[in-house]
């Protein structure tokens, strides 16, 4: 029996998941899911969620395609242009990659905020505190005093000072009808999704065809890389940026293989 076979979905600690098992980002990522249940981040449906990406990055082949890079690079250049960038945070964002988006953050001068379908106020407390123990200094989305119009319900919620006043929002493992709101509300919206079919990438600005483990420091890497880019260089990307082929390459990736 190789260690591969003794590896363990239950694990106490993502350390022990070995690193160069073949599915070592699967494990990570379904046992961040699990620890944020546990702690209170992330509800019980987020597992179905993860488990739909999970089976779409299989097929991606468990990698970052280059139309997926490209698009993570036109994201940091819409975010270093924005007025005022917010990055979304739910659930599964919250568990899967809380120091990596806080550093996504920093990188692009963006606020942080709180945003949940299925919202209490002990979530959204439980997720700020998590927040801010990977190294943020303010989380928004508590105070909730305002709310994207044509949409019911608790994720409606947003801070007036935050999404409701953002010129571009990052919103990963989003649903659909919440991504067409935000459209609806002029705002250059940034999908990360695994599923190029969904409605969330497709009314995107940038859809993002990525595992979040991956697309968000990737996000970063490129946001640092032209932190000293002029307004020029940085519009010329946003430019050059082809959203259907980047949607497009990634289904034909899924489909074929190629």
């Amino acid at each position: 029996m190789s260690d591969y076979d003794t590896v363990s979905a239950d694990v106490e600690h993502e350390e022990e998941i070995p690193a160069d098992h073949p599915r070592y980002q699967d494990l990570l990522t379904r046992h961040r899911i699990e620890t944020g249940i546990e702690k209170g981040i992330t509800h019980l449906q987020g597992m179905h969620a993860e488990g739909r990406g999970s089976a779409f990055d299989y097929l991606l082949g468990e990698e970052t395609i280059p139309s997926a890079d490209a698009a993570e690079r036109a994201a940091a250049a819409h975010l270093l242009l924005a007025d005022q960038p917010v990055l979304s945070i739910n659930g599964n964002v919250a568990a899967l990659v809380p120091g990596e988006m806080v550093d996504l953050a920093s990188a692009v001068d963006a606020d942080l905020e709180v945003n949940l379908f299925n919202r209490t106020a002990d979530r959204v407390e439980a997720i700020a505190e998590h927040l801010r123990e990977h190294g943020a200094d303010e989380v928004k989305g508590l105070t909730a005093d305002a709310r994207i119009p044509k949409l019911d319900h608790q994720r409606a919620k947003v801070d007036a000072d935050g999404i409701y006043a953002a010129d571009v929002v990052l919103v990963p493992l989003e649903d659909g009808d919440r991504a067409e709101a935000l459209q609806e509300m002029d705002k250059t919206e940034i999908v990360i999704d695994l599923n190029p079919l969904s409605r969330s990438p497709q009314v995107a600005a940038v859809p993002i065809v990525d595992n979040i483990i991956r697309a968000v420091p990737n996000m970063t890497e490129h946001a640092r890389d032209l932190a000293d880019a002029d307004e020029a260089e940085l519009r010329s990307i946003v430019d050059e940026f082809d959203r259907e082929q980047a949607l497009e390459e990634a289904e034909a990736r899924i489909r074929n293989g190629l």
